[in-house]
This record gives C-alpha cells, structure tokens and sequence, in this order.
C-alpha cells in the first residue's frame, strides 16, 4: 500500500489525525526533504524510518520502491508542505505502483492553492491550477495561451520572482484584470492582497516579500 499524505502548509496544527495514524503504521516515509519534514514528525512524535524523495531522486530510486511495495510493504510519501504530487514529487511513483497492482490511497488534507482561491474573491466555480510557470522556455508561449483562458487560475511563485510575474501578467493579461496574492497561509504573517494586476504588482514591488507565494487571477471576460 502506498499513501499519500498531506501535511500542513504552515500551522502544525492541521495535520489530520488519520494523517497521522497513517504516519505511525507504514513501514516508511518518503519525505521531500527529511530535515524539514523531521520538525512536523518529531513534533507527533512520529518514529518511523524516513527515506529521501524528491526530483532528483525519484527516477533512480523508483523501481525499488515499488519493488519493495510489491512485496508487501507500507509506505507514506510526504512532501514540505502540503499535498504529494500537487508541484512535488509523487506522479511518477504512482504511476508505477498502478501499473504494477500496487494499491495507492491519498488522503484529504492541506494544498495551499484551495484557501488562496476560496479567500480572494474571484469566482470559484470554474478554475485551472497552472503551478509554476516555466523560468525562461515556452514561459511567453504559455502566457499568450492564457491570456484567452476565461476560467479563474491559479499559480505558484517564489517570492524573488513575484513582481516580475505580476508584471509579466500586466503585460499579456492586462493591468486591470482582478487577482489575489496570498503568501504564508496559516502562518503568523499570513497575508492576503487583493486588487487589480497593476495595484498588487506596484504593493509588493515597495515591499521585501517573504514566504510560500499562492497568485489567483481572474479569468478574461468580454
């Protein structure tokens, strides 16, 4: 069996307790970063062997772990934050584990995109989550695909790019058009800014900008 685990995007406290029961019973936990991810199972205490999985690893690692799982172990794969395979690692392992007649199990949990788009105000009803945009190549090609996009979406950046994302989305979406920047959600400093794409670009752009960075905007509307 393998199961995939959410864990809090910020507040320890929102872990779930079949989360944790999972936790407690697999045989290993496969975690992003095993430092970060020592802090939230060190806190419930949670003892169980804890093994690194992450991009750089995933493709080498992947046959033996699903071997392993074959055999009739029970793993848990854990990421930084939030829910496994949602701009983590985790696509390629459950693939595999399907193919091979492992059995896979998500549970419901934390994924910083549902409260960024539920809090800003922008429809809700109808939404593409996009991730992180491409650094440098097709990133152009992508925005001039979604300037036509009429559903809300939904990206991911760090906080040194911040600015110069809302102002590629001036560019090719227009400065008028609705968006929410919300950035360490359910963190002490949590931080909700919402506004036209020219006055949320020109709030952060005086501003140090720190933490987990979740951007909705509006979709185009005639």
């Amino acid at each position: 069996m393998l199961y995939l685990v959410p864990t809090p995007i910020g507040n320890l406290k929102d872990i779930t307790l079949r989360a944790l029961e999972v936790l407690k019973e697999v045989d290993l936990i496969l975690a992003e970063d095993t430092r970060t991810s020592s802090h939230l199972l060190n806190h419930y205490q949670v003892s169980k062997p804890v093994s690194p999985y992450h991009q750089h690893n995933e493709h080498k690692v992947l046959q033996h772990l699903v071997d392993q799982l074959s055999a009739g172990k029970k793993m848990a794969v854990i990421t930084d934050a939030g829910t496994p395979g949602i701009s983590d690692p985790a696509f390629l392992l459950v693939r595999e584990c399907i193919k091979a007649g492992v059995n896979v199990e998500c549970l419901p949990g934390a994924t910083a995109f549902v409260p960024a788009l539920v809090n800003s105000g922008i429809p809700t009803n109808r939404f593409c989550f996009e991730g992180f945009l491409p650094l440098k190549k097709g990133r152009q090609t992508l925005l001039k695909q979604l300037a036509a996009e009429e559903r809300t979406m939904i990206f991911y950046e760090s906080p040194v790019r911040l600015v110069k994302t809302l102002e590629d989305f001036i560019t090719y979406f227009g400065e008028d058009r609705p968006c929410s920047v919300s950035r360490e959600l359910t963190k002490m400093f949590e931080e909700n800014k919402r506004g036209t794409l020219r006055e949320v670009a020109d709030y952060f752009n005086q501003k140090t900008v720190r933490g987990e960075i979740v951007i909705v905007v509006a979709g185009k509307t005639d």
